[in-house]
């Protein structure tokens, strides 16, 4: 598969190969350090380090040579901040970078259990509101664990105060303030970019894993803040429903969205392009009328970790193929680790 820039109305950025036909364009995400992602930055850590949790507690965390991340975001922050090597296990959503893909499982970020943390014999633990199930966390801090659970904030001032309070909690608060730094420089730029266009095409952002569970994105979705950033309208946003809701036909034609963003795994779980063209009401709206859909990389999409700067670019560019330029990063593969289904955080 490579990296391809068109001008078509919506700018789709690689063709996606394994779901030919060719109406569906790749959109591009991030590749290891190596390839242009943001360097990890070498950092040694201060400790004991207090940062406030959830909950406003201070957790005190005084060593961090034995790291489990519960979420995936959380995971690919530690790593950008020089402290992968700390890392003894990982969720299942932890696709990037690919060294956390070799590490250990603790099963899904929603559905985990002590036992397989504890077995790890980590000295920190470190996720955000959406790891659980709560009782397992209560478990953790029972058996004498150090728990670091960090608010969720879906906006876009989310991610770099994530990195910030992972930096804060780890002991590389300098090291947190510049990743978090890079992240608002980039956003900043997508926004003077994003300003120069006229265009604001109608999106709909598809939630779907298989026939059983298959959303639309409202208002106060991590989707939602992504399309608005990347200069679009979020078609799913002028339902009276916030957050996600079942999809049905009369809403999508309601809707009449340009442009379906979909996360990959998404796409292949109804089998494609041939599968999504099948949910009742996508072929009827514009964009399943023009074949205008484009898909990112789960973890890339709506991570809302370190990559979010380049996402929300590589989004703006998809939306709006008059801009110049080419994509952030080259595509990057992802990985073929099974991620269980469940509904997305409202």
């Amino acid at each position: 598969m490579h990296s391809t820039c068109t001008r078509r109305r919506v700018a789709l950025l690689a063709a996606l190969a394994p779901f030919a036909p060719a109406v569906l364009r790749q959109a591009a995400a991030q590749t290891p350090a190596a390839d242009g992602s943001p360097a990890a930055v070498a950092a040694e850590p201060v400790l004991p380090a207090t940062v406030t949790d959830v909950n406003g507690d201070e957790i005190v965390v005084e060593d961090v040579s034995r790291i489990i991340p519960l979420n995936g975001n959380i995971a690919e922050t530690i790593f950008a901040l020089g402290l992968g090597g700390n890392v003894v296990a990982t969720d299942v959503s932890a696709l990037y970078p690919e060294e956390a893909l070799a590490l250990p499982k603790i099963g899904y970020q929603r559905e985990l259990s002590a036992e397989g943390i504890l077995a790890m014999e980590p000295t920190v633990v470190i996720g955000d509101e959406g790891a659980g199930p709560p009782e397992v966390i209560d478990q953790l801090r029972t058996a004498g664990v150090t728990v670091v659970i960090l608010p969720v904030d879906e906006t876009v001032t989310g991610p770099p105060a994530l990195i910030r309070a992972v930096g804060q909690a780890l002991g590389v608060p300098e090291a947190g303030d510049e990743l978090a730094t890079s992240v608002e420089t980039t956003l900043a730029e997508v926004e003077e970019m994003v300003a120069t266009v006229e265009s604001q095409p109608r999106v709909a952002f598809l939630y779907i894993r298989g026939q059983g569970t298959q959303l639309l994105a409202g208002t106060g979705t991590s989707a939602d803040t992504v399309i608005a950033a990347a200069g679009g309208v979020n078609a799913g946003a002028e339902s009276d429903a916030g957050g996600y809701f079942p999809i049905t036909p009369e809403a999508l034609v309601e809707a009449a969205p340009e442009v379906l963003l979909v996360m990959q795994a998404g796409l292949a779980s109804v089998g494609g392009v041939e599968g999504l063209l099948a949910i009742p009401g996508i072929a009827q709206t514009p964009a399943g009328e023009n074949a205008n859909f484009v898909a990112f990389e789960d973890l890339y999409l709506l991570g809302f970790g370190p990559r979010f700067g380049d996402t929300v670019h590589d989004v703006a560019l998809a939306f709006h193929p008059e801009l110049e330029g080419g994509p952030r990063n080259p595509q990057w593969q992802g990985t073929d680790v099974a991620i269980p289904e469940a509904s997305p955080a409202s």
